[in-house]
């Protein structure tokens, strides 16, 4: 190469960098075959002090089992965190390695990592690059043509307040042509719901169904020429659902490089391809973990070994940071914390205690607050969205409401009071002034003939809270399958101060779990909490349990409480 054409070259990288465009080092005049690799770097993000980039790299040579690609800055670029790649930078140098599931690379083979960085000045695109000591070759750098500056500039963008404004939402298939065959089913099996990544296989679809890139092409086929919005949730943490059986998951307490390297990186490498850079991906953070460090531990009478192991282990800490910090990395991912509901943390010493665990969490392995987009509420559970009938500042006979057996001393009646003063809290603790709440209304509308019109009698104040209340439920502890239950508020953007939306995030007609032990693969055990003929312990103050019979695993789907669900709806359907 002469002298000439590497200076050439390297004015046209400057350009493009100044511009914020794509560059790509592509093959010499004797065609792709004669040279041992290309690489496509684009910066897709940009703004006054940082920007994102993807980064392809295809091997024309031999096939490798590991590879290593190496570029200089001419500037002040600084790589901050990086995805399906170890990026290190000394100086103006960059080195980025596989992760250990890419790095195979087979003759002809491509792989792609990004990252995200910060520049002053001007932003230049590195002229040369290195696969394995070997320099990647490129063309002559005309315009239009491979290796010239073809993209335009991207204008700097931010993430949308909120999501789901403005956006429709993502019908998973598979949810919908099992709702659509149930009688009546037709009436809600377009409505956007959550897809729940259980397990690693997962990721690329269980038994034949949609993995992961499924859900996401079929997004895109969705979104059209407008924004859509599409709900993930990541739920496999080392240790699972420690205090409970019913959802136990594959990985044991101790395996938290699993959960990083097999789960979380995995993921995070798939929703990273900029092909999908124009959805809006929301993405709910491990329900029903950290609360359970707060009020499932030694020496709280709800205790249980499991949940002491794991608050000891720190696991699920770690397991929430990193995955905060993996996904936040994504310019158009959006992260939401679960945050329990009002009849978990709606005492006085869960309340603050969990907003500081949850601080704790957005804290570490590399994460920050900034990397938590909002929290969400609800999920999966039954608490109603907003009592009518009764306050909690209500007294009868000189008795406060909250000294009745239902509502036992709990600050809120129900979600989303109990919402808006969590946000407020997490606020107050450090977390964006602008995080939004999430509440899932998949199962809390408590409709049908015997939805109360009107408060309780008031000979006392549990004949005025037990008359008046939609929930009815046996007690505020009960959550598996519900008998009862009706379908929520549909799912709507920015229905009340501080909510982002409703959300169907567990969708509904899945189980929350098998009312008898079933043996399986999957991980999931068998608690009495699903057992309608179960009387209880303290969690539920050794009451019924309230489930319904004949339940399958959970995940899979229960046509009983699907159509009752569709039956007690409120509001009704037509």
């Amino acid at each position: 190469m002469s002298r000439t054409r590497t200076a050439l070259l390297a004015a046209l990288a400057l350009v493009a960098g100044a511009s914020g465009t794509a560059f790509a080092a592509f093959p010499a005049d004797t065609g792709a075959a004669a040279v041992p690799c290309t690489v496509d770097y684009k910066v897709q993000n940009q703004w006054s002090t940082g920007f994102t980039a993807a980064v392809t790299v295809t091997n024309h040579g031999a096939a490798k089992s590991a590879w290593q690609l190496k570029w200089s800055y001419a500037g002040n670029q600084k790589v901050t965190s990086a995805w399906n790649a170890k990026v290190t930078q000394s100086g103006t140098a960059v080195t980025a390695v596989n992760e250990s599931y890419n790095g195979q690379l087979a003759t002809g083979g491509s792989v792609g990592f990004g990252f995200q960085g910060s520049y002053s000045g001007t932003n230049a695109i590195p002229a040369t690059f290195t696969l394995d000591g070997v320099t990647c070759n490129v063309d002559d750098g005309g315009s239009g043509g491979p290796g010239g500056p073809t993209d335009p500039p991207p204008t700097p963008s931010g993430k949308a307040d909120n999501p789901y404004a403005g956006a429709k939402g993502y019908v998973n298939p598979e949810w919908s042509a099992k709702a659509a065959a149930e009688p009546g089913g037709s009436r809600i099996s377009n409505q956007p719901t959550g897809v729940w990544l259980d397990r690693i296989a997962a990721i690329n679809g269980v038994n034949g169904g949609m993995g992961l890139r499924d859900h996401l092409d079929e997004a895109l086929k969705q979104k059209g020429s407008g924004e859509l919005y599409i709900q993930l949730v990541v739920y496999n943490l080392p240790g699972r659902d420690c205090a409970a059986l019913a959802s136990n998951g594959e990985l044991g307490p101790t395996e938290i490089d699993r959960y990083k390297k097999e789960y979380i990186d995995p993921i995070a490498a798939i929703l990273a391809d900029p092909k999908y850079a124009g959805l809006r991906i929301v993405t709910t953070i491990e329900i029903d973990s950290l609360p359970n460090l707060v009020t499932n531990v030694t020496p709280r009478p709800t205790a249980t070994p499991n949940c002491d192991v794991m608050k000891a282990n720190g696991n699920y800490q770690k397991g929430v940071g990193y995955a905060l910090n993996k996904l936040g990395d994504i310019p158009n991912v959006y992260n939401y914390i679960d945050a329990g509901h009002h009849g978990w943390l709606g005492w006085d010493d869960n309340f603050g205690a969990s907003a500081d665990m949850f601080k704790t969490a957005a804290t570490t392995e590399g994460a920050t607050v900034a990397d938590v987009h909002g929290f969400i509420v609800n999920t999966a559970n039954y608490s109603a969205l907003k009592e009518d009938h009764f306050k909690i500042t209500d007294t009868v006979n000189g008795t406060s409401v909250r000294q009745s057996k239902w509502v036992d001393w709990n600050r809120y009646t129900d979600e989303l009071s109990y919402a808006q003063a969590m946000r407020d809290k997490l606020v107050s603790i450090g977390f964006d002034s602008k995080i939004g709440m999430l509440i899932d209304t998949s199962r809390n509308g408590w409709g049908g003939a015997e939805r109360p019109t009107g408060p309780g009698a008031t000979t006392s104040v549990d004949t005025y809270v037990d008359g008046g209340r939609y929930d009815r439920r046996i007690h505020l502890g009960n959550w598996c399958n519900q008998d009862g239950a009706g379908l929520g508020e549909r799912p709507r953007a920015n229905p009340e101060p501080g909510i982002d939306a409703y959300v169907w995030m567990k969708p509904p007609g899945e189980s929350d779990g098998a009312s008898k032990e079933i043996p399986n693969t999957e991980g999931k055990g068998f608690d009495r909490m699903c057992d309608p003929t179960y009387t209880g312990n303290p969690r539920n103050n050794h009451n019924k349990s309230g489930a319904l019979p004949d339940a399958p695993l959970s995940g899979h789907w229960f046509s009983a409480q699907f159509r009752q669900l569709m039956q007690n709806a409120y509001p009704p359907l037509p």
